[in-house]
């Protein structure tokens, strides 16, 4: 079966692909457009600016582009910035600033407690330690390598597939506190908040996408062959697609493939890349024959609540203003949650008797995952069937397709954020509404989106495991399964 999967994998990659460069040459593609707003436009009115997604920087671009010519005699707009640029700090907005700090706190707070608890309560107690493990060292290793070339390659401008080498250790990202005046660099993603903000929001985006990958191949991978893995994976897969995704110049921003906050960049590629770690890793030893049970849902209630109230820092944040788009994603981001968390639960109580903690917490997460790319560009009504889709198709993937292809996502890391993340994505083509967003959706452009994204980080990432586990192994021995991770990999053990 792990073969069959393989070879459909691999079928898929060149079909994808195929598909890919007919949807490029799309006649219907809206056009690229050049650069976000200039200078001027961005710092006097924040709330023009884009969320994460470059997609509103490129509505703005091509407005005050627009705009130049139709006054008669007057001088041309200056250029837009398309990098980082100084400014006087006076052009800071201290609203802004404020709530991207409180934000960038909550994202980081998804991860670290919030995902390690999450997935620390579903595991067996012999690797409860193994497990937060995993998410804390990820939090440190990606730190430092978004610090010295990840930042560079996924936000500075480059081609259309990888940034340059202009932010590589952070050269050039400065602070400069004067007798008269005070100066410091911005983004040209975000005029109105310092780049070092905009540097450690971003950071929580790339630090939690590995880390959710985690889930997919619980108790059984090497500690070091997983940090080797997510090294090269950071660099390799996660920089490339957030800069197609999120560079204006990106050759998925400039086709107009709508992603707000990480549909595409964060949980699909989170999702198949974790699908590809559990088919190249095997089955759990014992799995399907031996109670495989989580050991505390309390721990996984309580992640699973952080998660939900650090997803406002990652829906709402993604605005990059304290304005009311940031305030229509959070309402979008809690409504689409709870009908999740319900259209699970009852698909749960209909197919087998009972809710159960384990589906309702599971089902606000499809939830969150869903809205995710949608937050700054659907209403109500796109929310509410974003979240009842999640809830329901997530339910029925990490129950009925997951045992009919029989493949072990220990904790349903593509179940959840793999198929989340795809129901999105195309979603947010149906129920993008223009006057919220700035565009109208497009089923075809996000289709694309997701292909791209499935194909490449899929490919890529079964290339690495594969290098990796001819090099040093991937997975622990049989004993060492059977004993436990803590003990066997780290020493300890919980009582």
């Amino acid at each position: 079966m792990r073969k069959l999967l393989m070879s459909l994998l691999m079928a898929g990659s060149l079909i994808g692909a195929s598909v890919g460069t007919a949807l490029a040459q799309d006649a219907s593609a809206p056009a690229a457009a050049s650069a976000p707003a200039s200078n001027a436009t961005a710092a006097s009115a924040p709330d023009t600016a884009s969320p994460v997604s470059a997609n509103t920087a490129m509505s703005s671009s091509a407005e005050a582009a627009s705009a130049a010519p139709a006054a008669s005699g007057a001088e041309a707009a200056p250029a837009a910035p398309t990098a980082p640029f100084s400014v006087d700090s006076s052009k800071i907005s201290s609203g802004d600033t404020a709530w991207m700090l409180t934000s960038t706190a909550l994202v980081l707070f998804m991860t670290v407690p919030g995902l390690a608890l999450f997935y620390a309560g579903m595991v067996r107690k012999k690797n409860v330690l193994a497990t937060v493990m995993q998410s804390f060292a990820i939090c440190c290793l990606v730190t430092i390598i978004w610090t010295v070339v990840g930042y560079s390659l996924a936000f500075t401008p480059g081609s259309s597939f990888l940034g340059g080498f202009s932010r590589v250790f952070l050269h050039g990202m400065d602070y400069i506190k004067g007798d008269k005046a005070t100066t410091l660099t911005v983004s040209h993603l975000a005029s109105t908040i310092p780049e070092s903000v905009y540097f450690v929001y971003q950071m929580t985006f790339a630090i939690i996408t590995p880390a959710l990958i985690t889930g997919a191949f619980a108790d059984r991978m090497k500690f070091s062959a997983m940090l080797v893995f997510m090294t090269l994976w950071s660099l390799i897969v996660y920089s490339p697609i957030a800069h197609m995704v999120w560079e204006p110049t990106g050759w998925l921003a400039s086709a107009g493939v709508l992603d707000f906050a990480g549909g595409t960049v964060v949980h699909i590629n989170a999702g198949i890349a974790g699908l590809v770690c559990c088919l190249v890793l095997g089955k759990r030893v014992g799995y399907g024959r031996e109670v495989m049970a989580p050991h505390n849902l309390v721990l996984s209630l309580i992640g699973a609540s952080m998660l939900w109230v650090g997803w406002f820092g990652f829906n709402a944040g993604s605005a990059v203003a304290a304005d009311g788009r940031a305030g229509f994603a959070m309402m979008t981001t809690q409504i689409a949650t709870a009908f999740a968390a319900f259209g699970w639960m009852f698909a749960e109580w209909i197919a087998k008797g009972k809710p159960s903690v384990l589906g309702i917490i599971s089902g606000a997460v499809a939830g969150l995952v869903a809205i995710t790319p949608a937050s700054g560009f659907v209403g109500v009504t796109g929310a509410i069937v974003i979240g009842i889709v999640a809830g329901v198709a997530c339910f029925w993937s990490a129950t009925w397709l997951k045992h009919k292809f029989n493949y072990d996502d220990s904790l349903d890391a593509f179940g959840v954020h793999g198929v989340g993340g795809i129901i999105g994505a195309l979603l947010t083509g149906v129920f993008a509404v223009k006057d919220i967003g700035g565009f109208d959706g497009s089923v075809l452009l996000q289709a694309k989106g997701v292909l791209v994204t499935l194909v490449y980080s899929g490919v890529v990432s079964f290339i690495l495991l594969k290098v990796i586990d001819m090099v040093m192994g991937l997975r622990v021995t049989e004993e060492q399964e059977r004993e436990g991770l803590d003990v066997t990999l780290h020493g300890e053990h919980v009582e």
